[in-house]
C-alpha cells in the first residue's frame, strides 16, 4: 500500500536549507495499522503530506496505493486522493455547513450518483456515533464532536488508506480513547492505517507495529 524508498524533503536553499526528512525507506502493507510518532518537529506531518502528494520529495521514490508519486502528472492526483482519507488534528470543517453537507460534499466532489449521497453520508455518520447531530452546524459542536465528524468525512468514501495526523492532540484522554476506538473498527474492515500521534500512551495503547522519527530520521521500525 506504501513504499518509500531513500526519501528525503528538503526545505529552503543553499545555507538556508532544512532537512526535514533524510532517507527515510519502509513499507506498509495491505490491511496493516502502521503508528508513526516522534516529537513535534520530528517530521510525521511532511511525511504524510508527502503520501497524499500535498509535498513532492527532493529525493527518492513514493508509491502509494499504486501510484508512482514521482512520475504522477498534476491531473492524475485527484485519481491518488480519492483512495486516501486523511483526519487531521484540527478537523478543518467547512463552516456553514451542516455536519451532513460536510461529508455529503466530499461524495459530490467525487461525482458520485444522487440517490446514493444521503444514503452513504448517513451510514459514515452511523459509524462514528453522529447521526443525531446530522444538521448541527460545526461551531456548535464539541472538539470530541468535530473530529469525528472529520472522521466520517474520511470514511465516507470507503479509502483503502486512512491517514491520520495527530487526530487525537486537541481531545481528552477519554475522547482520544473514543476517536482511536473508531478508527480501528474501520481498520477491521479492511481500510490501512497509518496513524500519527507524538502521545507516547496512545502508542503504547494500539500495540501495533511503530515508526519513530528523530529530526526526520526514521530511527525505529519495531512490532
Amino acid at each position: 500500500m506504501i513504499r518509500l524508498d531513500g526519501v528525503s524533503r528538503v526545505f529552503g536553499a543553499g545555507p538556508s536549507r532544512v532537512p526535514a526528512l533524510t532517507d527515510v525507506t519502509f513499507g506498509v502493507d495491505k490491511g496493516e495499522f502502521v503508528v508513526l510518532t516522534g516529537a513535534s518537529g520530528a517530521g510525521k506531518t511532511t511525511l504524510l503530506r508527502l503520501l497524499y502528494r500535498d509535498e513532492r520529495p527532493t529525493e527518492g521514490a513514493i508509491e502509494v496505493a499504486g501510484f508512482d508519486l514521482r512520475a504522477m502528472r498534476r491531473r492524475d492526483v485527484p485519481r491518488l486522493r480519492r483512495s486516501i482519507g486523511v483526519v487531521f488534528q484540527d478537523a478543518k470543517l467547512l463552516a456553514g455547513r451542516t455536519v451532513f453537507e460536510n461529508v455529503a460534499f466530499v461524495l459530490r466532489v467525487l461525482g458520485t450518483p444522487r440517490r446514493e449521497i444521503t444514503p452513504r453520508a448517513f451510514a459514515a455518520l452511523k459509524a462514528v456515533g453522529l447521526t443525531a447531530r446530522a444538521q448541527a452546524d460545526p461551531h456548535q459542536l464539541s472538539q470530541g464532536e468535530a473530529q469525528r465528524a472529520s472522521l466520517a468525512r474520511a470514511i465516507v468514501k470507503s479509502p483503502a488508506l486512512l491517514i491520520a495526523d495527530e487526530p487525537t492532540g486537541n481531545l481528552d484522554e477519554d475522547m482520544a480513547e473514543e476517536i482511536l476506538a473508531i478508527v480501528k473498527d474501520f481498520w477491521t474492515r479492511g481500510t490501512t492505517v497509518l496513524f500519527a500521534t507524538h502521545q507516547s500512551k496512545l502508542v503504547t495503547l494500539l500495540k501495533r507495529r511503530t515508526l519513530r522519527l528523530e529530526h526526520g530520521l526514521l530511527v525505529k521500525d519495531e512490532g
